[in-house]
């Protein structure tokens, strides 16, 4: 909703109250402070405030039942390179991430097995908005660029154009130090394990909407580091370009 002074409503305020600026009335220290607050974040004309690195937001439902059977999604998974232009929705983005690291039980258990539930599987997406990092407690998201980092990725993985093209592409990284220590010099392979888990249920889903994607191992871990800004102590995995495959 927009942000205006004046007689008009100063919707969704700061805590999520709505105060109004009524003409002639006085706000106050604490009021004006506010308003000039949400001002600021707003853009010139008063519209919705941009995108904000760190700021998070909740991802729609995931749906847990019905949809293509397991059975037609294995036969029907292909590796795809070739996309249309059509954007991935919210609702397909949210499905995709669940089916990658959703939680599935009370205690946190999720979608792919981890050793000794220690889960050092992180995923990101990619795509013209900016990039993405997947909380899976809350389902939700974390903004963590506003910058469209495709071709960036798509030059560190070589030049590969799918990554490029991509309306999505989903980043597999991990932070082996999480199963190292439990497992010690076992941890490298669990988390390789785990990794390529995480990447079939992406693969599986992305068929069952009716997408396509391909799983790309090709590419330069520290540029692909460095393009998305990750501390080195996250090792990128998989690169997964997704969109509407081309007829």
């Amino acid at each position: 909703m927009p942000f205006r002074v004046g007689s008009t409503t100063l919707a969704r305020a700061t805590m999520g109250e709505e105060v109004e600026a009524m003409d002639g009335r006085h706000l106050g220290v604490a009021g004006s402070l506010a308003v000039l607050l949400l001002l600021a974040a707003c853009g010139p004309d008063g519209d919705e405030p941009s995108t904000t690195t760190g700021a998070e937001r909740a991802l729609p439902a995931p749906a847990t039942d019905g949809g293509l059977g397991l059975n037609d999604a294995l036969a029907n998974r292909r590796s795809v390179r070739g996309f249309t232009g059509e954007t991935l929705t919210a609702e397909e983005i949210s499905q995709l991430l669940w089916a990658a690291q959703g939680i599935t039980a009370d205690w946190g258990g999720r979608t792919a097995p981890s050793a000794g539930a220690l889960y050092p599987i992180e995923v990101y997406v990619a795509d013209r908005d900016g990039v993405l990092h997947y909380v899976p407690d809350g389902h939700r998201t974390q903004r963590v660029t506003d910058a469209d980092l495709r071709a960036a990725l798509a030059e560190a993985a070589g030049g590969q154009e799918a990554v490029g093209a991509a309306p999505s592409v989903f980043v597999i990284a991990a932070v082996p130090g999480r199963t190292e220590a439990k497992y010690g010099d076992r941890a490298d392979r669990y988390v390789a394990l785990e990794a390529g888990h995480v990447c079939q249920n992406l693969l599986l889903e992305a068929t069952a909407l009716g997408l396509g994607a391909v799983p790309v191992g090709a590419f330069s871990d520290e540029a692909v580091r460095s393009a998305l800004g990750l501390p080195g102590d996250v090792t990128p995995l998989y690169l997964v370009p997704v969109g509407h495959p081309q007829a």
